[in-house]
């Protein structure tokens, strides 16, 4: 027979796994210096798992009509907004899909908690620990370019040697995308433009030493789009 004393029990298990989930995607994004952390996505599985739980007492405990799992429906449809608001646009650049996207799984996990479904949550928890520190460490090492931002190299007098420039920015770990090129004739300067991706950690000193081997370099700069 189902007690007060193991419906208690029961009702803590499941806030303890939703807390335990939040709490190690919360841990992950401070690491990572984000700005979703770890009070929001704790708050987030919890509120879930609460949510859950209360469509299911609803439906069973005051005999409601209708679809138990509308509640639980209207939690995957609320928590868009607030994966939304974790996502910010800045030029070119695209921050916060990721965190969007925890926000998302924390949700699916507290909903999953809520149904006593342990085994496939703590699974999910897992492979999503595992895809952002693993998975994460294999993109920096083998796709480093992430960041869209303007190169501009001035160059004293004319400029002939582009696919060495070229090559050099590439030798720097960057890599370039669209070039514009002009002449100033009253200057006898050459501008170079480019759109390049950038590393999350680069050195401007190393591309410097680089491209001064292609010609009489005057001005580099790299800016945000």
């Amino acid at each position: 027979m189902y007690t007060f004393d193991n419906y208690f029990i029961d009702c803590l298990v499941k806030i303890f796994a939703a807390f335990v989930c939040g709490l190690s995607l919360g841990i992950e994004r401070k690491i990572r210096l984000h700005t979703v952390g770890i009070r929001t996505l704790v708050l987030i599985s919890v509120a879930s798992t609460l949510m859950g739980m209360i469509s299911y007492e609803m439906a069973q405990r005051f005999m409601v009509q209708g679809d138990p799992t509308r509640i639980a429906a209207g939690v995957v449809t609320g928590i868009g907004f607030v994966g939304g608001g974790a996502i910010m646009h800045q030029g070119m650049n695209i921050k916060g899909l990721t965190s969007a996207a925890i926000i998302w799984a924390d949700c699916a996990m507290g909903l999953a908690c809520s149904m006593g479904a342990y085994f496939v949550t703590g699974v999910t928890l897992i492979i999503s620990l595992t895809t952002l520190v693993v998975l994460g460490i294999a993109e920096s090492r083998f796709f480093p370019a992430e960041k869209s931002k303007n190169l501009v190299l001035i160059y004293e007098g004319s400029v002939t040697n582009l696919e060495e420039i070229k090559k050099a920015i590439t030798y720097a770990h960057f890599v370039s995308r669209d070039m514009d090129i002009s002449h100033s004739i009253e200057s006898n300067e050459t501008i170079l433009r480019f759109s390049i991706k950038t590393p999350r950690e680069y050195s401007l000193s190393e591309l410097t030493e680089e491209v001064k081997k292609t010609g009489k370099l005057k001005k580099i700069s790299i800016t945000e789009k």
